[in-house]
């Protein structure tokens, strides 16, 4: 592969992220970081055996309709591509907007993600997501066991 197209299917994971996340498909989540480590507030998260879906599953509040109810903005996407080694990183923001009947549209969190990714059988897969969240919103409604701010 090409440094551009390299950088565009590592793009494009970044981007499943947030639409997995926001129809609801955590066992997606699951799968696109079976191979990774997941770096949030908390412990790491091996994403083998299930992880990282169970993680998400025990914090993020579904709705009727099977979704958090949120849209995940990512944007300032850099990925800089060893091409010899197979191996790439990447860093974007992210702004995550949540709006329900009794709550209206609004921005919950935002913050950095770093990402590390390995080229196997010629296909990117991720190996570490860190999510750095700097500014939080009120998150009672995405989040389980979070304060009403």
């Amino acid at each position: 592969m090409g440094a551009i197209t390299d950088t565009i299917a590592i793009a494009h994971l970044i981007a499943k992220y947030a639409e997995l996340v926001d129809t609801g498909d955590l066992a997606g989540v699951g799968e696109l970081f079976a191979d990774a480590v997941f770096i949030g507030s908390g412990e790491p998260v091996p994403g083998r055996a299930g992880g990282v879906e169970r993680m998400l599953r025990d914090s993020v509040i579904l709705y009727e309709d099977g979704t958090p109810r949120t849209h995940h903005v990512t944007i300032n996407i850099a990925v800089d591509v060893d091409e010899e080694a197979g191996t790439a990183a990447a860093r974007s923001y992210v702004t995550v907007f949540q709006a329900l009947p009794d709550f209206p549209l609004q921005p919950v969190a935002a913050g950095r993600c770093s990402d590390r990714f390995e080229r196997r059988d010629g296909h990117w897969r991720c190996t570490e997501r860190q999510v750095r969240i700097h500014l939080v919103g009120d998150v009672s409604r995405h989040l389980r066991g979070q304060p009403t701010r």
